[in-house]
């Protein structure tokens, strides 16, 4: 079995029984960067319930960040909801969209999170090395999503 697989899997239990959305996701933040060294910053960006246009920072591993308020017209974040895909940003820094958050981060993955029919929010990875996400951390990430969806979905 894989690493991605075998995260997933981990995450799949703990969502049976999760108690709430927020644990869920402090599970996913925990687990991943501890399983996966190139995933330097890991959060979750939710769209506010009163604000459509708005995306919220919520559970994160990693550097705080100044942007805990992102318009979804913004940056490589608001691009993903935008644009309703994922989106892998090989190099932040040649990437106009990017809103600088470390010195650090090279590379970006963001991954909408889909409940009944429509984005609702997304997961946010930053790497310190270059073109570090790829195929497999695009299906592993959107498998993520999927579960957490799913978990919306239920309670």
């Amino acid at each position: 079995m894989s690493l991605y697989n075998g995260i997933l899997e981990e995450i799949t239990t703990f969502a049976a029984t999760a108690p709430s959305l927020e644990s869920l996701q402090n599970f996913v933040v925990d687990i991943i960067p501890s399983r996966l060294p190139h995933y330097n910053w890991t959060g979750f960006y939710m769209l506010d319930p009163n604000d459509a246009e708005m995306l919220i920072l919520g559970p994160f591993n990693g550097a705080p960040t100044e942007h805990t308020r992102i318009p979804i017209h913004q940056g490589i974040c608001g691009a993903a909801v935008a644009q309703n895909q994922t989106v892998i940003v090989d190099d932040v820094h040649s990437d106009p969209r990017y809103l600088a958050c470390s010195i650090e981060t090279k590379s970006e993955i963001v991954v909408p999170i889909h409940a009944h029919g429509k984005v609702i929010g997304e997961i946010d990875i930053d790497s310190h090395d270059a073109a570090a996400f790829t195929a497999a951390d695009r299906d592993f990430l959107e498998a993520c999503a999927t579960i957490i969806g799913g978990f919306i979905e239920r309670t």
